[in-house]
């Protein structure tokens, strides 16, 4: 049955990609025609834009295997349908800038045909996604192919139980009826699925359904009871789901996996998908080799500054706690007098900020030439060299010392469940002006629980800005 499930995803994946070029190419050519035929005729390079044309279809390719932004798509409405397909070709035509512009084209390229080619790629491609998604739903799941699921469940939570079902089922599967274990319902219907059995009558019930799976759910059932029912219907050649969710279905991070020849279930917050994990660490090695170019430039000229300022090394490094409590070395360049760490005893009182993190507005700590380092962020740069090794990302949360991480709860801790990184959330939020550890804590959260690849592209974008603004730095 797991095979069935993963042929119906793919069903679903390349068809939706298949879609997706087919848009793509009609929307493309029919703006080559209306630019060059129909608003101004003239013959132009078929070959450059062919090869455009294959750009394109390259960048629908990575889109849909690395955005995975069809994900829910079949349970998207109207209006959240048009916004991801808009969000989907401005991607593609950002993409296709960026490309011409690196392969030096740009300049070849008709101006007008990026605006024909959006306009009609939204609207081919919103109302075929919208045709497919509406014969799938109509035609296959009531078609002999679709999996027919029985419902098990208890009188007390059948009504709520089937409401969800139906509400989130996927296109493959068909609910066509249920079996109130405890109680005589049948003839009855909930949410129009018609009760067909009870406790009784459930065996020899089923033996003459047409029905592929059987969703059992029978909280304070004793274990054996269930047992001898999974393998009845396995007797039968019938896939069976046993719903063991032992809170409520808030958490979606949930699933069944081996772990050392057991069967166990997992849970987890936040579930972040290993292919666009993998762009992220590339991203941020390429983000750190250019980073440490810049810093081997700027070290000459900030050693010397450092040096002439006060005495001491040029570089500082400090414990600071990385992913799940991991402990690394965070080098800046230093910043503070070498007695900092001794005299921040003596200045916790004048802490500016409530909460687990010290800040203060001219800390007496700081030296002149690290006044200017930090306002221009210039003090953080040799922290590539632990965005190169893994210690670091260039996006995350901010990485606590021992002292601050001592100090946590559950709650606080959370937030090191990624690795952290350069800069962040609460970094292009007010930075320094931000006077509460629990609003840094709710941005890091708010990062950790809304992650995309997108949104670690508005931050980098946000804190240059930022950096060149020196807004809230000290």
């Amino acid at each position: 049955m797991e095979n069935v499930r993963r042929k119906n995803k793919m069903i679903e994946t390349y068809s939706i990609l298949l879609i997706d070029i087919l848009s793509a190419v009609v929307s493309y050519a029919l703006a080559l025609f209306i630019r060059f035929n129909v608003i101004n005729y003239e013959n132009y390079p078929k070959q450059f834009h062919l090869m455009v044309g294959a750009y394109i279809v390259v960048l629908c390719l990575l889109y849909n295997m690395f955005l995975d932004a069809n994900r829910n798509f079949f349970t998207r409405g109207y209006y959240q349908e048009f916004y991801y397909t808009v969000r989907y070709t401005v991607i593609i035509v950002m993409g296709l800038v960026l490309v011409l512009y690196l392969t030096q084209q740009a300049y070849a390229f008709s101006r007008s045909v990026y605006v024909f080619f959006a306009v009609l790629n939204i609207g081919i491609a919103y109302v075929l996604h919208m045709v497919f998604k509406k014969a799938m739903w109509k035609y296959y799941r009531k078609s002999t192919s679709a999996e027919k699921m029985l419902v098990v469940a208890l009188d007390s939570m059948a009504e709520e139980l089937l409401g969800n079902l139906i509400e989130r089922k996927e296109w493959y599967y068909d609910i066509t009826a249920a079996v109130i274990y405890d109680a005589d319902r049948r003839g009855s219907r909930i949410k129009e699925v018609p009760v067909v059995a009870s406790k009784a009558e459930l065996y020899e019930t089923v033996i003459q359904m047409t029905v592929d799976e059987v969703f059992i759910c029978l909280p304070g059932i004793p274990v054996t009871e269930i047992r001898d029912m999974v393998w009845k219907f396995e007797e039968m050649g019938l896939t069976c789901h046993y719903n063991v969710d032992l809170f409520s279905r808030s958490n979606p991070n949930t699933y069944v996996q081996q772990m050392a020849g057991y069967s166990v279930i997992s849970f987890s917050l936040k579930t972040m998908d290993s292919r666009r994990l993998l762009i992220k660490r590339l991203v941020d090695i390429i983000g750190a080799l250019v980073g440490l170019a810049i810093t081997a430039v700027l070290t000459p000229f900030v050693a010397l500054a450092i040096r002439l300022d006060s005495p001491g090394p040029v570089f500082f490094s400090q414990t600071r706690i990385g992913k799940n409590g991991r402990r690394f070395k965070i080098w800046k360049f230093r910043s503070m007098y070498t007695d900092a760490e001794a005299r921040k005893k003596e200045l916790e009182a004048r802490n500016e900020v409530k909460g687990l993190m010290f800040k203060m507005e001219d800390d007496p700590r700081i030296t002149k030439v690290g006044r200017f380092l930090r306002k221009t962020s210039i003090d953080e740069t040799p922290q590539f060299l632990n965005i190169l090794v893994g210690d670091m990302s260039l996006v995350g949360t901010r990485p606590p010392t021992e002292d601050e991480f001592e100090q946590y709860n559950g709650y606080y801790r959370r937030r090191m469940s990624i690795t952290p990184g350069l800069t962040g959330m609460w970094q292009v939020s007010g930075r320094s002006d931000i006077q509460d550890f629990e609003e840094i804590v709710k941005l890091d959260l708010a990062y950790i629980d809304n992650w995309s690849l997108g949104l670690d592209i508005k931050i980098l974008f946000m804190t240059v800005f930022t950096v060149l603004g020196r807004k809230g730095s000290r």
